[in-house]
């Protein structure tokens, strides 16, 4: 009852949005907060279910986004002949590099190794930059106010949301191979750091994404609104409802996003149910509760970490497809630690941890207030400052101030769950 409750009331603060300001950003709430509410569930499989304090949440969400650019858009041809090979042969080499010189680590002993291992990483970066260095020119003089980029494959856009996954679950494997032997706090600046270095590969690499040029224009799973406009059946059913063509068919876009984006979170919340009450999620929290124990019992605590680590991190990229697809267009400047981070821990913290709908709520109501929070604050403002003269510096310092609510109002809430009620909302049973 009391979850039948809270989420019937996040559902009515979305309603009431959709009577009081207008239904197109009711309906931009609700598939921002379907979309919250999937990362979240990524984050509360990892913290809630399984302790990994993963603070590079911003990171996986960011691949999910560049999935989209490497499946959905159409290959350069001009871009692939001036170097695209070239590119491809100088990354294999300077993976190839990474695997000959963990060989020759694992391999060799005694001063020699060291010795040895930097001989090897050395000429592999010699070679790789020899071979990269001028194809990545090559790509990046083609056209570049248009394009500059290799392009993508060219596939569905639908296909890029589990290839986000994948991807965010590939460089998770590599990520957790390093840093899950470290304690909880070097975990979380290993993340943070590791999440950086993907924002940053991704401002700086043009012939991949076109850097901070941006990738727009992206391939969309539903029909464009001018096309909606131009169909004389939609425009007759949208006079139906009373509604104008344009009206009629942003709202028919974003509720076609919206069954999307609730299908997914429902697969997703299904699976993660039916995970968190096997056997393997019995395993999971016993592990959080006392890793000593579970390893007394002989549960591989590094390899089981290694696991949900990889899951949380799977979902977190299908989340930052699914966002990017709604976006339109991949803007790397955007992934901001606070947004793509903070904000995630939290809807999970606030929703409650360690219980899936928790998260779900979380995320609903989080994002409601994200949004909700500056305009009401600009009315409240408003009021407080009616009876004071214009040109007050205290009126003006007031009125300026009111985009900062939205920082502060956040901060109040998490201090007050952790304060008053720190298992959130929906505890976990």
């Amino acid at each position: 009852m009391r979850a039948f409750l809270l989420f019937a009331l996040v559902a009515c603060l979305i309603l009431g949005t959709g009577v009081l300001q207008s239904w197109n950003s009711a309906l931009l709430i609700l598939n921002m907060g379907l979309v919250s509410a999937v990362m979240a569930l990524g984050v509360n499989l990892q913290w809630g279910l399984a302790g990994l304090f993963n603070v590079g949440v911003m990171g996986f969400v960011a691949l999910g986004g560049l999935a989209v650019v490497l499946v959905s858009m159409p290959p350069v041809p001009a871009a692939w002949a001036a170097g695209g090979v070239q590119i491809l042969t100088g990354l294999v080499i300077g993976a190839a590099s990474i695997v000959a010189a963990v060989l020759v680590w694992s391999r060799l002993r005694g001063a020699l190794r060291g010795w040895a291992t930097a001989a090897v990483l050395l000429a592999g970066m010699v070679i790789y930059r020899m071979v990269l260095d001028p194809a990545v020119d090559a790509v990046e003089a083609v056209d570049p106010a248009l394009a500059g980029y290799l392009g993508g494959l060219g596939l569905p856009v639908l296909l890029a949301w589990p290839v986000g996954g994948l991807l965010a679950a590939g460089v998770a494997l590599v990520i957790g191979k390093t840093a899950l032997g470290l304690r909880s706090d070097y975990l979380a600046i290993a993340t943070l750091g590791i999440a950086e270095i993907i924002i940053a590969v991704l401002k700086n690499e043009d012939w991949m994404a076109r850097g901070v040029k941006n990738v727009i224009g992206l391939p969309r799973p539903v029909p464009y609104e001018v096309d909606l406009q131009a169909d004389p059946a939609f425009v007759e059913r949208a006079a139906g409802f009373g509604l104008d063509p344009t009206t009629a068919s942003t709202l028919y876009v974003k509720l076609e996003y919206g069954i999307l984006f609730a299908v997914v979170l429902i697969a997703l919340l299904v699976l993660a149910q039916l995970a968190l009450k096997s056997p393997w999620g019995r395993m999971m929290r016993a592990i959080r509760d006392n890793e000593t124990a579970a390893r007394a019992m002989g549960k591989d605590v590094t390899a089981r970490h290694l696991q949900v680590f990889i899951l949380g991190s799977a979902i977190c990229g299908v989340a930052g497809a699914m966002m990017t697809t709604l976006d339109g267009q991949l803007t790397p400047g955007t992934y901001q630690p606070l947004r793509y981070t903070f904000l995630i821990w939290v809807m999970v913290i606030v929703g409650g941890s360690g219980n899936n709908l928790g998260a779900v709520l979380g995320g609903f109501l989080i994002w409601f207030l994200w949004v909700q929070v500056e305009p009401m604050a600009q009315v409240l403002m408003g009021l407080v400052t009616a009876g004071m003269a214009d040109g007050s510096w205290l009126k003006g310092h007031l009125l300026d101030s009111v985009q900062h609510m939205r920082l502060l109002t956040m901060g109040v809430i998490l201090l007050l769950v952790l304060r008053l009620n720190p298992r959130g909302l929906l505890p976990e049973r």
